[in-house]
C-alpha cells in the first residue's frame, strides 16, 4: 500500500506542473497573471500538504488565528492576496524638487528605497510588463488624470495629440486598446462611490474576464454634494463588499486612489471652500483608513497616496486647489507599476 505522504507529494505535482504548464503556454503574453496563477498553485499545494507535515513545518503555510485578529483577515483558499512584501511600505518614499519647472520627484536615496530596487519604468518596460493586460480605472476625474499618466507612459507623443480630447470629454467613459502589445484600457466614470459599486456588482460581473489591474476612487463628488462623513464610510463599506467579491483563485491587482491634499483658498466657488474644508477632509480620510478598504488595514485595495503626492509637489502643481499637474499622477502610476513588480515577484 503506498504511504498517504507519497500519494500526497504525486498529486501535489500534477496539481502543481500541469496547470503551471498549461498556464505558461496560454498566458505568456499576460506576465502578471501568469506570475499571480503560479503563485497561487503553488500556496494551494502547500495548504493540501500541511495535513501529511509536522506541525512546525505546517507553520510556514498556516498561522495561527490570533495572528490575523488585528487586521480582520480571514483566510480562505479562494481569497488569497498578494502576499505581503516589506517593500511596500516604502513605495511613497518620495522626494520632490519644487525648484524645478515643473517640479520633479524621485525616490528617496534612503536604505530601504535602493534595497527595493524602486525605478521609473521606461516605455518599453512599462509596455512589457502591462503586455496583454486589461487595465481598469473607476473613478471621479482624479481617477482620469491617473487614465492620463498611464497613457502618457505607454504612448508616444504622437499618439497622445489624437486620443487626449476623447479621454477628457465631460462626465464620459473611455477606451482603448493598444493593439500591438496587447493592452486594453478602461475608464469608467463613477463620481460617486454608489456608481462604482453597481458597476462592480452589475456590469463588471457579467464580462468574460476580470481586468488584470484595478484601479478605484472617489471622494470628491460625495464630499461637495453630501458633506456627510459617516455616509461615506456606508458607502465604502458597500464598495469593499463589492470588491471583495471579485476575489477569485487570480484576483486583480487593484488599487484605491485617494484623495488628494484640497487647497481650501485656491477652490474656485465657495460653495467648495464651505464644504470641502480640511475638517471635512480629515473626517473622509478617516473612513478610508476605518472601513478596511485598504490592504494596511486588512482590505483588498492597495492606496496610491495622492493626497500625499499632491502635497508634496506644493501648491505650485494646482491651479484650482483640486486638481494637480500631470507629474503628480505620474508619482502615482510608478508607485503602481512597481507595486504590480512586487506583487507578481518580478525584476525589470
Amino acid at each position: 500500500m503506498v504511504p498517504p505522504a507519497q500519494l500526497g507529494v504525486f498529486a501535489a505535482c500534477v496539481v502543481l506542473f500541469v496547470p503551471m504548464g498549461m498556464a505558461g503556454y496560454h498566458l505568456s503574453r499576460n506576465k502578471m497573471l501568469f506570475f499571480s496563477g503560479a503563485l497561487f498553485i503553488t500556496l494551494a499545494v502547500g495548504v493540501h500538504l500541511t495535513p501529511y507535515f509536522p506541525s512546525s513545518i505546517s507553520h510556514l503555510f498556516f498561522l495561527p488565528s490570533s495572528s490575523y485578529s488585528h487586521h480582520h483577515l480571514h483566510f480562505s483558499p479562494l481569497h488569497l492576496l498578494p502576499p505581503p512584501s516589506s517593500c511596500l511600505p516604502f513605495l511613497h518614499r518620495i522626494s520632490w524638487t519644487r525648484s524645478a519647472s515643473p517640479p520633479s520627484w524621485s525616490w528617496s536615496p534612503s536604505s530601504p528605497s535602493r534595497s527595493c530596487g524602486f525605478q521609473r519604468l521606461s516605455r518599453s518596460d512599462a509596455s512589457d510588463l502591462l503586455n496583454g493586460s486589461w487595465i481598469l480605472v473607476a473613478g471621479d476625474s482624479q481617477a482620469r488624470l491617473l487614465v492620463l499618466a498611464v497613457l502618457r507612459l505607454l504612448l508616444d507623443p504622437a499618439s497622445m495629440a489624437s486620443v487626449e480630447p476623447d479621454l477628457f470629454r465631460r462626465h464620459s467613459d473611455y477606451h482603448l486598446a493598444i493593439a500591438d502589445r496587447g493592452i486594453k484600457i478602461d475608464f469608467i466614470w463613477a463620481p460617486f462611490e454608489s456608481n462604482i459599486t453597481r458597476f462592480l456588482r452589475h456590469d463588471l460581473r457579467h464580462t468574460p474576464r476580470y481586468p488584470d489591474v484595478l484601479v478605484l476612487g472617489s471622494g470628491l463628488w460625495h464630499m461637495l454634494h453630501s458633506t456627510n462623513s459617516t455616509n461615506y464610510g456606508e458607502e465604502l463599506d458597500e464598495l469593499r463588499r463589492a470588491v471583495r467579491s471579485l476575489l477569485l483563485p487570480v484576483s486583480p491587482h487593484m488599487f484605491w486612489l485617494g484623495l488628494p491634499t484640497l487647497v481650501n483658498s485656491m477652490l474656485n466657488t465657495e460653495e467648495k471652500r464651505e464644504r470641502m474644508n480640511l475638517t471635512v477632509c480629515e473626517a473622509y480620510n478617516r473612513e478610508v483608513e476605518e472601513r478596511r478598504i485598504l490592504r494596511r488595514s486588512g482590505g483588498p485595495l492597495l492606496l496610491l497616496d495622492v493626497g500625499l503626492l499632491s502635497r508634496g509637489c506644493g501648491q505650485q502643481c494646482t491651479a484650482d486647489g483640486m486638481h494637480y499637474d500631470g507629474v503628480v499622477y505620474e508619482a502615482a502610476f510608478h508607485i503602481m507599476l512597481n507595486a504590480l513588480l512586487i506583487d507578481s515577484q518580478q525584476r525589470i
